[in-house]
């Protein structure tokens, strides 16, 4: 295929030579001949000092400059370009509900590189017994790259008598020292290899307890060094059960960051009583008093400063899912039921209602594998 990459920044000039490597007709463009003289004698691959011109191709923008990138997609693709890819800077525009727009607009794909590596990033944290991870074919398969220590089970036998059809894992490469190896039936695997499994998502515990890491102890605490959009990324998209600590010089930039990150909105509920649940949510037909419990909302809390208190009726809803009767004055005119600020914004926004009750969830069974809008996890 022949690919056209427009600036030979870093990561165009490493998209140029990984392509290269794997028999691709690659072009790299770049306005600035010492950038192109530094890579092209080294690689097989075309060099054009010039701006981005018509082309008939993969078309790849990876400039500093996302207008450029776009843009340069755009006109690529009016020009023939069969498919194209744009660097992009702003994480919003990743949001999917825009990708029909951009695919419109002739942008079939936008990389936002801080996103791919928070990615990275929480996917290592979430299995600190592996060293490396990929997810292949929209997650059905998983590959696993583990360093073996001595407490692996199955060191020192032929992968012949390990890797049988019924095995639910494959060995597919093994990195010892600086040697790669392509592994055979009579090959052995030793100690403080970095071995590559291919498997299935069901069946990473049991890897897991054949090289001996069940011991490992699964991060919970996480501190990130510098509060850039990466470190900002990734503390958006760590699961629930691990808690994040960023460090940053810039005052205003914490600011910032604690706005988006710590965005607990505040509440008020106009009510004194409510009706119950049993554990699987349903009504237990009583009524109850909310004084001096954490589902009085009559004076301002933020929704999240109770949520974890040890009550029974948040035990049975995971968190808030609950009805609350609202105190009125009258049978039929409409009257306050609720208030929600959100500080990190500004927003706030009562709730006025004729009926009796309202109902109020927590999201409490998003765990953050279902975005959101702009490409965030719900949570």
């Amino acid at each position: 295929m022949k690919i056209i990459i427009a600036g030979a920044y870093a990561i165009g000039t490493y998209l140029a030579k990984l392509l290269s490597r794997n028999d691709q007709d690659i072009v790299l463009i770049d306005d600035d001949e010492e950038r192109l003289s530094n890579i092209s004698s080294d690689y097989d691959l075309m060099t054009v000092h010039a701006s981005p011109p018509s082309v008939k191709a993969l078309f790849i923008g990876v400039t500093p400059d996302e207008n450029l990138n776009m843009n340069s997609c755009m006109l690529a693709k009016a020009l023939g370009a069969k498919k194209t890819v744009a660097k992009i800077s702003n994480h919003e525009l990743t949001a999917p509900d825009l990708t029909d727009f951009f695919k419109n607009m002739g942008i079939n794909s936008l990389i936002y590189p801080e996103n791919l590596a928070a990615q990275d990033i929480t996917n290592g944290l979430k299995m600190s017994w592996v060293r490396q991870r990929w997810e292949v074919h929209n997650s059905a398969l998983i590959m696993l790259g583990i360093k073996l220590r001595e407490a692996c089970e199955i060191l020192n036998e032929p992968l012949k008598d390990l890797c049988k059809p019924e095995t639910p894992y494959h060995i597919v490469a093994i990195k010892r020292g600086n040697e790669t190896i392509i592994p055979r039936g009579d090959d052995e695997l030793k100690i403080y290899d970095l071995v590559y499994f291919m498997t299935t998502r069901n069946y990473v515990p049991y890897i897991r307890k054949l090289v001996g890491k069940e011991h490992y102890v699964d991060v919970k605490n996480v501190m990130i060094m510098g509060g850039g959009n990466t470190a900002l990324r990734a503390a958006l998209t760590l699961p629930d059960y691990m808690s994040a600590k960023i460090i940053e010089i810039d005052e205003k930039r914490c600011e910032y960051i604690n706005e988006v990150v710590n965005n607990d909105q505040i509440m008020v509920i106009n009510a004194s009583k409510t009706t119950p649940v049993d554990n699987e949510l349903i009504p237990t037909g009583e009524i109850a008093d909310l004084t001096g419990t954490p589902l009085d909302f009559r004076e301002p809390h933020a929704i999240g400063d109770r949520i974890d208190v040890e009550n029974e009726q948040l035990a049975n809803g995971g968190g808030y899912d609950h009805n609350w009767i609202i105190d009125r004055k009258s049978d039929h005119d409409m009257e306050f039921a609720a208030s929600v600020f959100d500080p990190s914004t500004g927003r706030f926004m009562e709730v006025f209602s004729d009926q009796p009750a309202l109902q109020f969830y927590s999201g409490n069974f998003f765990d953050g594998t279902t975005m959101g809008k702009y490409n965030r996890p719900l949570r």
